[in-house]
Parts: structure tokens; C-alpha cells; sequence
């Protein structure tokens, strides 16, 4: 969230924030909200000055023995005024909340100013692969390898899920696990195992709630949702915490799966491995010091692009424009890797800067070594990378005219020296 004087005081920046974003938050409705909010808020500190007031004059009346029946019935209709007033305080600060949450991070400078179409792509890496044969799907070479079943997944649950199953299950794994030594090993990241259902708190701090309720997967019996990215249960690791700044930055990475439900993306490219429901995934969060953190983004999209590099796919990154950003991030990168047989760009991982935008709604936070100041962390976090599509890529991009998939070479140690899969 954003912190409410800042907007009081700059409602012409968070207006042209908002337009940038092409958002339709009612900036004015919730400025006159906030200002009687605001009023209420003191129209009740005063009378409850005036009502102390009052309480100390009849302990002295009933101490000097004088009557103080004026001074009591005066107490009582003061109380009823603030009553009034409360209940109606009441029910603005639900709305001031929920709107609060509502309204969106501001853009960072640097951002293309536009809808998707606007993105910009600062960096391609990597050589196509050319083949002297017309190149496969994913979905093709996975049937006749016979490693990943989506008939058998949908009997099992339903559509865009997947059933990995021997070299394919193996080759997953290979990838997680060659992820995280990457990111553990040269990269000096921590390793996190966390549960894979995070509560309401949770979820908003991390800016899921309340937008985006309807895309999150939500247990009937009690109030926990199934994640749709570690980045939650990571970021809230520290959530109410004050950190010291000699600790910074704190850097973790951690494998879980990830649950999307996605409403309302029907009609899109949904076939095979490239829109799923649970998908794996290797994501990485920072807490920084706000002064480094744009610094911190690069070191980071640098760590998620290594992975590419050692398995050799072609690559592109991609920096999002101000109406394709997420809620929540200031600034944006997508990596994009190419897929030979399906001949497209396919996103696996998204690399952002919150600045404190996270870390106010979880109230994360740092003391500054000379001064011992209490200021928000900046959180940043981005997929090292995801597995499904990176599989996918990998898939079309080693594979042979006779159908069998040549393994990366940087993945063979995790799969006993194998080089191929083959039928």
C-alpha cells in the first residue's frame, strides 16, 4: 500500500500514476472519504479531551464535597455524542481500508508509458536452434516419450493440469534441483521450505487480497488459501518485524508448487504445459535497503537469466509498460525464452521492485544503523525460473528427428550421465 499522507499531500502524482496505469480507482471519492474520515477522527479526540475534562472536574466537585450532578449529566450527553460519532467512524474506516488497499503502486520513471503493446525488450541472448526437420510441440514429443500425461491428469482433476511420469518426472526434478544449487551454491541465497497455504494476512500483504480474490484457490472450512506463488509465504517471513540494516540484504529462494485458478483468462493458449493451474516453481525475494534496491532488481533478473544461459535457450527480457506492471510492482521484467515447436516467446519468469509497497502492508521494516530510525525494507521478487514452460522450451528446443530429446549438459550430472530421453 502506499502510505496515506503521501497521497494526501501528492494527489497530483497518484492521478498521473493512475493514468499511466490506466486504472480506474476514484482517486477524488477517496479523498473526500479520507478527509471525513480524518474530521471524524478528530471531531472524537476532542471530545474525548472534552469528556477527561469533565471526569477530573467531578472527582474535584465529589472531593470538595460540592454537588456534581450539572457536571455528570454533561459527561452523559458528551458520551452519547461520541457514540454517534464512533459508530459512524466505524463504518468509514471499513470503506477507508478496503479502498486503501485498493489503489494500485506507483510506476517507477523508467517504465514505457502505455498498454502492453508499449513493452519494451532491452536485451536478447542466445542462438536459435536450426533444424533440418520440421520441429515439434512439447505436447507431440511428450506423447510419444511417453513422460508427460495430460489425458490421465484430467481424469484425475480436470483440465490444464499435468501427470509428469518417469524421465519426465526426472527431468523436473533435475531442473529444481539444479535450480536451487545454482541459487544456494553461486548466488547466495538462502533456502526456504514453506507451507503451500498461506492465511488472509498473508495474501494481502503480498498484494493477492483483496484484487485478485477470485483467481487464488480458497479452502470452504477455514480461512487459507492454496499459493499461488512462494513469494507469499517468503515476503511474510519477516512480516511485523523490525530488521537491523546490517542484515540487509536478506536473500531467499525456495521450490514449492504454485495453485492459480486464473478466472477469467478463458481463451487463451491453454493446450500442454503452457497455462496451468499448479505449476513448479523456483522463485527467489530480497529485502533490501531502499537505497539499493533498483541495483538488487538487476543482481536478481541477472540470477533468474543464469539459469537460461547454462541450459543454453534463447532468451529475450522484457521491461513491462506502465499499464502491463503488476498491482503491486513499481518496475517490472519478464524473461521470455523461445519455443522451438510451438515458434513462440513463452514467459517463465517475472522479476519485480515493490520498493516498500509490500513491506507497508506487512509492516516490515528495518532500523538504520546511525540514527535508529525505523524505515519500510524495499521487497523484490522474481521466478528462478518456473518449470513448466522452461520445460517446454527445452522439450522443443533439444529435440531430434527421431524424437528423443537430447539432455542439457548442465542438467546430465542430475540425471546419472544420462545425455538422452528417449522411447
Amino acid at each position: 500500500m502506499l502510505d496515506p499522507k503521501f497521497i494526501r499531500q501528492n494527489p497530483e502524482v497518484i492521478r498521473e500514476a493512475l493514468k499511466k496505469r490506466a486504472s480506474d480507482f476514484d482517486l477524488d471519492a477517496f479523498l473526500i472519504l479520507d478527509q471525513t474520515h480524518r474530521d471524524l477522527n478528530q471531531q472524537l479526540e476532542e471530545l474525548y479531551a472534552v469528556q477527561n475534562r469533565i471526569n477530573k472536574e467531578v472527582k474535584q466537585l465529589l472531593k470538595d464535597k460540592k454537588p456534581p450532578a450539572e457536571k455528570i449529566q454533561e459527561s452523559k450527553e458528551i458520551k452519547k455524542e461520541i457514540e454517534g460519532i464512533k459508530s459512524k467512524f466505524k463504518g468509514l474506516t471499513g470503506d477507508w481500508d478496503k479502498q486503501t488497499f485498493e489503489i494500485p503502486n506507483i510506476p517507477h520513471a523508467s517504465l514505457p508509458i502505455g498498454d502492453i503493446s508499449c513493452n519494451k525488450i532491452v536485451k536478447e541472448e542466445g542462438e536459435f536452434k536450426k533444424f533440418d526437420f520440421k520441429p515439434l510441440d512439447h505436447i507431440t514429443l511428450a506423447e510419444h516419450l511417453d513422460i508427460i500425461d495430460f489425458k490421465t491428469a484430467a481424469k484425475l482433476i480436470g483440465s490444464n493440469f499435468a501427470l509428469f511420469k518417469g524421465e519426465g518426472a526426472r527431468l523436473e526434478r533435475a531442473l529444481i534441483n539444479f535450480m536451487l544449487d545454482l541459487h544456494i551454491k553461486e548466488h547466495g541465497y538462502k533456502e526456504i521450505s514453506p507451507p503451500l497455504l498461506a492465511n488472509r494476512v498473508s495474501m494481502t500483504t503480498t498484494g493477492q487480497l483483496p484484487k485478485f480474490e477470485e483467481d487464488m484457490y480458497h479452502l470452504k472450512d477455514e480461512d487459507y488459501f492454496l499459493i499461488p506463488t512462494a513469494e507469499v509465504p517468503i515476503t511474510n517471513l519477516h512480516q511485523g518485524e523490525i530488521l537491523e540494516q546490517e542484515e540487509l540484504p536478506i536473500a531467499y529462494v525456495s521450490y514449492t508448487s504454485c495453485f492459480r485458478r486464473e478466472a477469467g483468462s478463458y481463451g487463451k493458449e491453454t493446450k500442454g504445459l503452457v497455462r496451468l493451474h499448479q505449476f513448479d516453481k523456483v522463485e527467489l525475494v530480497k529485502f533490501v535497503l531502499p537505497e539499493n534496491s533498483y541495483q538488487e532488481l538487476e543482481n536478481l533478473l541477472s540470477n533468474a537469466c543464469r539459469v537460461i544461459e547454462l541450459l543454453e535457450i534463447p532468451y529475450r527480457i522484457v521491461l513491462l509498460a506502465t499499464g502491463d506492471i503488476s498491482f503491486a510492482a513499481a518496475k517490472c521484467y519478464d524473461i521470455e525464452i523461445y519455443a522451438s515447436g510451438l515458434d513462440k516467446w513463452l514467459e517463465v519468469s517475472s522479476c519485480s521492485n515493490f520498493e516498500n509497497f509490500q513491506a507497508r502492508r506487512g509492516n516490515i521494516r528495518y532500523r538504520e544503523k546511525d540514527t535508529k530510525k525505523l524505515k519500510y525494507v524495499h521487497t523484490l521478487n522474481g521466478s528462478g525460473v518456473a518449470l513448466a514452460r522452461l520445460v517446454i522450451c527445452i522439450l522443443e528446443n533439444y529435440q531430434n528427428r527421431d524424437g528423443s530429446v537430447t539432455i542439457p549438459e548442465v542438467l546430465r550430472s542430475y540425471m546419472d550421465g544420462k545425455t538422452r530421453i528417449e522411447k
